[in-house]
């Protein structure tokens, strides 16, 4: 059974903390560069239905924005709900799915405890908001009550350090900053909550470098962060249209990370259809065999083949007349160079998820993607053109209509005709070699 919150009022919480903080004579573990200094928190024993859950995590900030985009919240919904029940209610919710969570070398949390009990105290303010152990108390809570309906009084009260009462939102900050700084508890984070940290602490007004030695990080590295992070946000503002449906790209952090370097010096035209070429990879990363990285080029330096290959496989009209197509929906704001190319046909036809060939033309992308590597490495042997008409030939000869609905006969009669336009493109070409090369029949020169 799901934990029910049970919200103290905080001048109760306030007053039962100060009085067992006075009389504790138990520390905890150091805190350093705080206030120049270091600073040496009394421990205490709480209820465990005390503390409340901090909201402005950024270990369930992605979860957080998920939830209020899908379920249509206010967007401070968290923000001010530090002493509303049910936002206390949904934090409980995303921490304890956190809590469970694991890797083949990392135990999830609620299982270290459920066997150890608590070991290592939550970090609170004067308030009880914990700073530190968001986790660590949603499991805590969830395993208070055995399956079977008795209480496992080891989490009956908890221990936790208790801040200074003058600590502020700025300090609460770093310290959260310093703890993911630490090689042992950077795991925690997914990579937007890890971003999302970085982009706060740079709001505050610190250069990247400032914020890169408080994090322990290349100042490279926080800046790419950053870059990735924004790349992000476009991707599920423009081309999802899914703003703050952060849990999308929890599987994103190496493509959008690459992002940003790959499109850095191409033009604005190029680079909203490399975006185009990343974003679609992205979306169909389940229909890649391999891993999904090797076709990183395909929207880095090869993008301009891609295209080209789109171009002709779709029969798209491309512009370079310098003056660009309007395109409302997928208007990012970036000056364009007036010489480059208009890529925006393509770049609708592969944001149009909606198409009866959708899939063909995810397929024909990564054909493209792939075609454009393999040319570029040079593998497109004697032999490719022959055995890739074999392959379709023996595709299109399985073919059977008879079993087609009659309301694809329309759409099966346009892929007719656009096999047939490039049939007679590769006729064309196969004459002109004959030609120009005196080949037989036979292929013999």
């Amino acid at each position: 059974m799901t934990y029910k919150i049970d919200l103290k009022p905080r001048a109760e919480r306030e007053a039962m903390i100060a009085k067992r903080t006075e009389n504790s004579d138990e520390f905890g573990e150091t805190i350093y560069d705080f206030r120049s200094g270091s600073f040496t928190p009394k421990v205490i024993s709480l209820p465990i239905d005390v503390p409340v859950y901090r909201m402005e995590n950024c270990r369930t900030f992605s979860a957080q924005q998920t939830e209020i985009a899908r379920e249509g919240l206010p967007k401070d919904y968290f923000e001010k709900g530090q002493e509303l029940t049910t936002a206390q209610q949904a934090q409980h919710e995303i921490l304890s799915k956190l809590a469970k969570q694991g890797t083949e070398s990392v135990t999830p949390i609620i299982s270290v405890l459920e066997e150890d009990g608590q070991r290592e105290t939550i970090l609170i303010t004067c308030t009880g908001v914990v700073i530190n152990g968001n986790r660590r108390l949603a499991a805590m809570r969830e395993l208070r009550t055995r399956k079977d309906g008795t209480v496992d009084k080891r989490f009956t009260n908890i221990k936790c350090a208790v801040l200074p009462p003058d600590v502020t939102r700025d300090e609460i900050d770093d310290i959260e900053a310093d703890l993911q700084a630490r090689p042992q508890t950077k795991l925690d984070y997914d990579w937007i909550g890890d971003a999302r940290l970085i982009r706060r602490q740079v709001g505050k007004g610190r250069s990247t470098k400032e914020v890169a030695d408080r994090l322990r990080r290349s100042k490279q590295e926080i800046e790419n962060v950053l870059q990735a992070l924004d790349e992000a946000d476009l991707y599920l503002s423009e081309w999802v249209e899914k703003p703050g449906e952060y849990d999308l790209l929890q599987d994103g952090q190496q493509i959008f990370g690459d992002l940003p370097k790959a499109i850095s010096k191409k033009d604005a035209n190029l680079q909203n259809a490399s975006r185009a070429i990343a974003w679609s990879i992205y979306e169909n990363r389940d229909k890649i065999s391999g891993r999904v990285y090797r076709l990183n080029a395909a929207f880095g330096k090869l993008a301009p083949k891609v295209l080209e290959i789109l171009e002709e496989r779709l029969e798209l009209p491309v512009n370079e007349d310098g003056d660009p197509t309007d395109d409302d929906d997928f208007a990012i704001d970036i000056d364009a160079d007036d010489s480059s190319k208009d890529y925006t046909p393509i770049i609708d036809a592969l944001r149009d998820d909606e198409a009866a060939d959708d899939d063909e033309r995810i397929t024909t992308l990564i054909d493209a993607c792939e075609t454009a590597i393999e040319l570029d490495k040079g593998q497109k042997n004697e032999e490719a053109a022959l055995r890739t008409l074999a392959q379709i030939n023996s595709k299109v000869t399985g073919i059977d209509i008879s079993a087609a609905a009659t309301s694809t006969i329309p759409a099966i009669l346009k892929q007719i005709g656009s096999i047939r336009k490039n049939l007679d493109k590769i006729e064309a070409a196969v004459k002109a070699r004959q030609e120009a090369g005196s080949i037989d029949p036979d292929g013999e020169e």
